[in-house]
């Protein structure tokens, strides 16, 4: 009688040992106890009983089983947190209530298991800022500085950027002093994401430039994008809406405000280990004049010397259909500079 306790106590510890695990089934037959840490970019890691810490293919999986619940994630966005059954090739079960049928989903819809959590988001960007200096013949001093910051979280992102220059020469004949450059720049935008790629944004910007007599140009829009490509190496968005453009010039009395259409794109590409490019272009046609619009567009090199430091040339291009009296439609400025990134 004690004999057969024993064997019943050593049977029922086995059925719970077995039935505290969760289990891998392979399609090449091969099935893998333990528990299920995470299935992340197409890997599973399992920390099995015998073997340890094993990874397995996610396409290599027939079906699965859990002793406890799993956080999936599927790739429609949907998630559940149950436990799972083994159920036909290429599926798993739930149990649904103890009267109702299991209901199977596939393997290849799930993304995720019990993913780690995010990182909590926060802001990243670079600061950079150049010197140049001449004497002899040509007396010049010229100074510019450049900073750009990106906060993206799950649901949104914040952009920042700001562009300065300024530079002086001395007159050869005269000695008198000429102020040569004198701008700057602020931007900003705000990005809310309806799915993964659609989002609608709000934008500003406020620039001043002494030597094309620009008082101050500030742009308040808004509008909808597309995020085609996101990912380190790569970054290419398009957007599309409308803009209040309001310009003033230091010689006319009256300042100019008109409603526009603005159409843009962002692109950045990782070309090697060490350099980046990145290039912007935003188009602002007046709504009751198309041939009256403002372009902006900027293109910059990136070569990085270590994980924080980097040398940059940034070229910014503005065209003005409709300048200050006796000032040129085009600006072009180059920006050469060394730079950290935070």
């Amino acid at each position: 009688m004690r004999r057969l306790l024993y064997l019943t106590l050593f049977g029922v510890m086995l059925f719970s040992g077995a039935a505290s695990a969760d289990e891998v089934y392979l399609k090449n037959g091969d099935r893998y106890s333990g528990t299920i840490v995470k299935l992340t970019d197409g890997k599973l890691v399992l920390k099995a009983d015998a073997a340890g810490e094993v990874t397995i293919n996610q396409e290599d999986i027939q079906s699965l089983s859990s002793a406890g619940p799993l956080e999936i994630h599927f790739k429609d966005g949907a998630v559940l947190n149950q436990n799972v059954q083994v159920a036909q090739p290429g599926q798993f079960a739930i149990e649904t209530g103890p009267t109702l049928r299991a209901q199977t989903f596939p393997l290849a819809e799930v993304t995720a298991i019990n993913p780690p959590p995010k990182p909590k988001p926060k802001w990243t960007g670079s600061l950079s800022a150049g010197f140049t200096a001449t004497s002899g013949n040509t007396s010049i001093e010229a100074i510019n500085a450049s900073f750009s910051a990106v906060r993206r979280s799950e649901k949104d992102r914040q952009t920042a950027s700001a562009d300065y220059a300024k530079g002086k020469q001395d007159d050869p004949d005269t000695g008198e002093e000429e102020t040569i450059e004198d701008w700057w720049r602020a931007k900003g935008q705000y990005d809310y994401f309806f799915s993964k790629k659609f989002f609608g944004f709000i934008n500003g910007s406020y620039e001043k430039d002494s030597i094309a007599d620009l008082d101050r140009r500030v742009v308040v829009g808004g509008g909808a994008g597309y995020q085609w490509i996101e990912s380190e190496q790569t970054n290419f968005s398009t957007s599309l809406g409308l803009a209040s453009l309001y310009e003033k010039f230091d010689d006319a009395t009256d300042s100019n405000s008109e409603l526009s259409a603005q159409a843009g794109y962002n692109f950045d590409h990782q070309i090697n280990e060490s350099v980046r490019f990145l290039h912007d272009l935003t188009y602002f046609p007046a709504l009751d004049k198309i041939s009256d619009y403002y372009l902006t567009t900027t293109t910059e090199l990136r070569a990085s010397f270590t994980k924080s430091m980097y040398a940059n040339f940034k070229v910014i291009f503005n065209y003005d259909a409709t300048p200050a009296t006796g000032r040129s439609s085009t600006d072009v400025k180059y920006i050469f500079g060394v730079g950290m990134a935070f």
